[in-house]
């Protein structure tokens, strides 16, 4: 994300979920002070990779599939709708965490072709700690057919993770620098450039 920024493109960030309360016993638990210093989280990291703007939702953390789809549909689609993008990336659908997946078919659904859609491009990525955790249990498994080139800006996203405090974790947790490092690395030898990520296109339309 850093790169694209950089390149000129207009940036925008929306987590649906508060992303914390499900580590807790009730999500009451959590408290404000938790739920805030996640948020403050997003938005210094969103701050850093030069978005334009971050949308936080604030859907119960794995729980999302206690929602119906439909309810989920209706928020990505408000999203589109004011943002008019023409390339959206979202979780892979055979994530681990049950959030991902329930938003990569939302996204799917709110951003199917039509004549007044805006979206050209749509892609999944993975997400460390999930992706690769379903142990390709999971449908889809991630078949990444799409690298980027981040050769020059892995230390930014090195160095977004960790001011990602509620996220980041030590080696050799998948979200640690040295894991997001070996990671980006191995990608690289996939297509013979130093660092990659990897996306699985799931549509392009020119």
């Amino acid at each position: 994300m850093p790169l694209w920024a950089r390149q000129g493109h207009e940036l925008y960030i929306a987590i649906l979920g508060e992303g914390i309360t499900s580590r807790f016993q009730a999500r009451t638990e959590a408290g404000t002070a938790s739920l805030g210093a996640l948020s403050d989280d997003a938005n210094r990291v969103s701050v850093f990779m030069g978005a334009k703007k971050l949308f936080l939702e604030g859907l119960p953390d794995n729980r999302f599939d206690t929602m119906p789809l439909l309810d989920v549909v209706k928020i990505v689609e408000r999203l589109i709708q004011t943002v008019r993008p023409e390339v959206v990336y979202t979780h892979h659908g055979g994530d681990l965490n049950i959030d991902h997946a329930v938003v990569s078919r939302a996204v799917m659904t709110a951003t199917r072709p039509s004549v007044d859609s805006s979206v050209k491009e749509l892609y999944t990525f993975e997400v460390p700690s999930s992706t690769e955790w379903s142990f390709q249990r999971f449908e889809p498994v991630f078949r990444p057919n799409v690298f980027q080139d981040i050769t020059t800006t892995l230390s930014l996203k090195i160095e977004a993770m960790e001011m990602y405090v509620s996220e980041a974790r030590p080696f050799p947790h998948p979200r640690s620098p040295e894991s997001l490092l070996a990671i980006a690395r191995r990608w690289g030898t996939v297509v013979s450039c130093a660092a990659a990520e990897a996306f699985d296109l799931i549509r392009c339309i020119r």
